[in-house]
């Protein structure tokens, strides 16, 4: 096993859950590429949401073949959400990814529908789902900036290890609260890296973008995270952070 650097690539390697080989993580340390945090910055566009989508496409086998980091947290983050489901609700999950926790939940309730951008992330998913048998989880690919449905449709909306790779994340919220029918549920896992070590990542993620290497960051904080919550008008049912290094667990209800 290879000994981990301290250096920027591992810690960007630590954030995204991708290993970073040896070369780029010395490019990136150099500095080489300075001249490109003016471009990056500069072009968050139409065309940076297709260049997202293209890099979760070339990721979708190995992020798939990626260990959950923590299994007991985990664990409780579906037990906790299991609270709030039943056999008759109606569940949307966005940035879905490769569908494992769609897959888990669906014998929890009667149907998930499960979006994510990437067209190989929901292939993978829809292999897990026929090779599973599961029926009950639709898997399409949207993102959720623009997938139409009406008002008031779902009885529970997940986003898991999403909202910090949006560019609105206030839009985003805004529009999960107008998808959940009254008293509905909004269950979200968010890394808040702007409380952590990793808060400088606000300088350098904009360069791992114009070089390929990362998706579009938000460094945000656990407040500003909660704030974006309340802004909407859901009520703040659970807060929950593990540790200070893990992502931020909440459950917020619409109100009835």
């Amino acid at each position: 096993m290879t000994k981990p650097s301290s250096g920027y690539g591992a810690i960007i390697s630590k954030c995204v859950g991708l290993p970073i080989c040896k070369a780029t993580r010395s490019r990136i340390s150099s500095g080489r590429e300075h001249a490109l945090f003016q471009w990056a910055n500069a072009h968050f566009s139409g065309e940076v949401m297709a260049e997202d989508a293209r890099f979760w496409n070339r990721m979708a086998r190995r992020y798939a073949a990626q260990p959950v980091a923590d299994q007991a947290v985990y664990e409780e983050k579906l037990h906790r959400t299991r609270r709030y489901l039943s056999s008759e609700s109606q569940v949307l999950e966005f940035g879905c990814g490769t569908g494992s926790t769609a897959l888990l939940h669906a014998p929890y309730v009667a149907n998930i529908v499960a979006i994510d951008f990437s067209k190989e992330m929901i292939s993978i998913a829809r292999e897990k789902a026929r090779g599973a048998g599961i029926d009950n989880v639709h898997f399409e690919v949207a993102g959720i900036e623009a997938y139409d449905v009406g008002r008031a449709s779902f009885d529970a909306v997940l986003g898991l290890s999403v909202l910090h790779l949006v560019r609105d994340k206030q839009a985003v919220v805004n529009t999960v609260y107008t998808m959940l029918k009254p008293g509905g549920v909004f269950v979200s896992s968010t890394a808040c890296v702007a409380d952590t070590r990793l808060g400088f990542l606000r300088y350098v993620a904009p360069l791992g973008r114009a070089i390929g290497l990362l998706p579009f960051l938000d460094v945000m904080t656990h407040e500003a995270l909660l704030d974006c919550h309340r802004k909407a008008g859901f009520e703040i049912l659970e807060d929950w952070q593990p540790s200070a290094e893990k992502a931020v667990f909440v459950i917020a209800r619409k109100p009835a």
